[in-house]
């Protein structure tokens, strides 16, 4: 799979090249590039916003800036999934992970600020994704957010493929939240695990997990 991010901050995304689920992929099943919009800009000095029409604070990612980035890396507009990440944009959650996790290639889009001149969004992308109902300085942090829950559904990415199996929104918990989990000591201040989990009956532990997460998912 190919995922290439535009952003004014392509060191943002360092640490996460170097931790799994990222590491384990990157290279072999995952060809992540990072593309900075300053680095192709046809305007002086590397602008690459400016002030909004109509008046206002805050500063607008350019139409022309991520054109240029678009002629620079694919000749003109690519004919793949492009998502600009924006708050007006479709909530991200499981189902839509496990989308576009089957695409073959993606394209990010990060702005900063004020975000996105209209038409980037309009003639340039095909979806805009928000990772929830509040406002961040930029989109590097939803792009972070995105990048890490399609990679992990990549083969090869997670420790045992049968991590990503079980756990919140999965289909095998019929999209609920995943049940409670406990490790060692079975007892700590008091504060002991339940017994089912201890009894050694899988069946048993089975059927508790899976009350569990009906009741989570149910509250």
């Amino acid at each position: 799979m190919q995922i290439d991010i535009f952003t004014l901050i392509p060191s943002a995304f360092d640490w996460m090249c170097e931790r799994r689920p990222l590491a384990a992929v990157l290279g072999s099943g995952l060809d992540l590039r990072l593309f900075n919009y300053r680095e192709t800009t046809p305007l002086s000095a590397r602008q690459v916003d400016d002030e909004p029409y109509g008046g206002g604070a805050g500063m607008v990612l350019r139409v022309d800036v991520v054109a240029a980035a678009f002629d620079a890396v694919y000749g003109g507009i690519p004919e793949r999934r492009v998502i600009a990440l924006t708050p007006q944009g479709r909530q991200l959650d499981q189902p839509l992970v496990e989308e576009l996790a089957a695409e073959e290639s993606l394209t990010l889009l990060s702005a900063r600020f004020e975000g996105f001149d209209e038409r980037i969004i309009e003639h340039m992308s095909t979806d805009t994704v928000s990772i929830g109902p509040y406002v961040l300085s930029g989109g590097e942090i939803p792009a972070m957010a995105l990048l890490d829950s399609i990679v992990r559904r990549l083969p090869g990415a997670l420790g045992s493929e049968e991590s990503g199996l079980i756990e919140s929104f999965s289909e095998e918990l019929d999209g609920g939240l995943e049940y409670p989990q406990f490790t060692r000591p079975a007892e700590f201040r008091g504060w002991k695990v339940p017994e089912i989990l201890l009894s050694g009956n899988h069946a048993r532990i089975e059927s508790w997990r899976r009350e569990q997460s009906r009741i989570r998912s149910a509250g």
